[in-house]
């Protein structure tokens, strides 16, 4: 049996849940209504694996024969301000050196979401920078996976490279 598609429309609503091992997610519409299945694949479209519960999400909405689903994430909702994560280590960092920090490409390396760390590279370079969960969270993301391109702000903290801020891979894209 095929699942028939009407037309789809626009909706903004947040992430009830997630889980990148399943492939798939749900979310809640701003205005109520049914939860909306959100597929892995329709999220790495948009470029990410992962996004993490509650975050804000503006979709494109289909009805199916099996309900509500996202056929198309037009927007993650960030945090508009990079940290304060509680992280002691970001403490002595003023916000604005943070944003004033380029936004790199990177690869990340690995990450295990147990943990709550991983590291990544700057393309073209080997240097490990770290990468913590809370840092993620701010980017609205719960998990990297290894090999994915991520943009980052990094900043030199008292352990090496610390990732300050994870964006989607095409902030770090110059424009013209």
């Amino acid at each position: 049996m095929q699942d028939t598609e009407t037309d789809g429309y626009v909706m903004d609503g947040h992430v009830k849940w997630f889980d990148p091992g399943k492939g798939f997610g749900f979310i809640v519409a701003t205005d109520g209504g049914p939860d909306i299945l959100l597929h892995a694949n329709v999220l790495r479209n948009f470029g990410q694996s992962s996004v993490a519960d509650g975050t804000g999400i503006e979709i494109m909405v289909v009805e199916t024969d099996r309900g509500l689903q996202a056929s198309e994430v037009l927007n993650i909702h960030h945090s508009e301000h990079p940290s304060p994560t509680g992280l002691a280590d970001f403490a002595e960092f003023d916000p604005e050196d943070i944003a004033a920090a380029p936004i790199e490409p990177a690869r990340v390396k690995w990450f295990d979401k147990a943990k709550g760390f991983g590291f990544a590279n700057v393309f073209g370079d080997s240097t490990d920078i770290f990468v913590h969960v809370e840092v993620l969270r701010l980017a609205g993301l719960a998990d990297l996976l290894p090999g994915e391109a991520i943009a980052l702000r990094a900043i030199e903290g008292k352990r090496g490279l610390m990732a300050a801020e994870v964006l989607p891979w095409e902030s770090a894209v110059a424009r013209d």
